[in-house]
């Protein structure tokens, strides 16, 4: 319980300083939400022009990037001490700090900084839910929404373990590799698309490497109440995001080993 008030106060604050300057806030949600939207209005385009890609819909669609966005910016809201630990901890020594306080590196670091932006690319992320909603004149019923709470629970959880891993790698490489947004941002990307649309090294990778399949493709189809193509087993598709939670604690087990091969600058 002191954790969580701890948290909480890292969280007022946080929010009291962004609101500072509450028109920057304003425009830094926007422009989130702005970006991607246009994505989305190029995906609309491609439907438009060619109609259904290999029996998919541009509701569906919508379904699955509406989806990966709400868990994404969930976890980008959570997540920006272990964005910014490589530059903003490791390499300046404050890292040093953060293990001298009497409460966990981890919680310092989730509290670090809330981010008000990324509440534009949520809440777009439940508007496009919404088209996706009226284009397949979808019924949502108590299953389909507990359904869809715990796929972006796993979603979170699994985003929010890259990121963990990213910043542990900065234990060693000093600086958090830029490449690790491949996976990432890259991964987001590939996630508003049914994995059909892949070559077969590709959704292996989305399967069994970084499991972002896991947390959008199998359960959104579940939501959806179809087939897999793919011929994945109907009734594991429901229990597919608990294999974000898993990635979520591997990460930790990562970075547990990092905080223990950390190496103080001496400043």
């Amino acid at each position: 319980m002191n954790a969580l008030y701890l948290l909480r106060r890292y969280f007022v604050t946080s929010i009291r300083a962004q609101l500072q300057y509450p028109a920057s806030s304003l425009m830094l949600g926007l422009g989130a939400f702005l970006t991607n939207a246009i994505e989305l209005a190029g995906i609309w385009a491609l439907f438009n022009r060619f109609g259904d890609v290999k029996g998919w819909r541009f509701g569906d669609i919508c379904m699955f990037f509406g989806t990966i966005s709400i868990s994404f910016s969930v976890a980008d809201f959570m997540s920006r001490g272990f964005d910014v630990f490589g530059n903003e901890f490791v390499r300046t020594g404050d890292f040093d700090r953060l293990l001298l306080r009497p409460r966990s590196a981890t919680l310092q670091l989730i509290g670090h900084d809330f981010r008000l932006r990324v509440l534009g690319r949520l809440a777009q992320g439940l508007a496009v839910i919404a088209v996706a909603t009226s284009a397949l004149d979808f019924h949502w019923s108590v299953r389909a929404v507990a359904l869809t709470l715990w796929t972006i629970a796993g979603g979170v959880a699994l985003f929010f373990g890259l990121l963990v891993l990213q910043a542990t790698l900065a234990f060693w490489t000093v600086e958090s590799l830029e490449v690790v947004n491949v996976v990432t941002y890259g991964g987001v990307q590939a996630a508003q698309y049914p994995l059909n649309f892949y070559t077969s090294w590709f959704r292996n990778f989305l399967i069994f490497v970084v499991p972002i399949a896991c947390v959008a493709y199998f359960p959104v189809l579940a939501i959806l109440g179809k087939v897999d193509p793919l011929g994945a087993p109907r009734g594991l598709l429901p229990f597919a995001p608990v294999v974000g939670f898993a990635f979520l604690a591997f990460s930790f087990a990562v970075w547990r080993l990092g905080v223990r091969k950390y190496t103080s600058t001496g400043t």
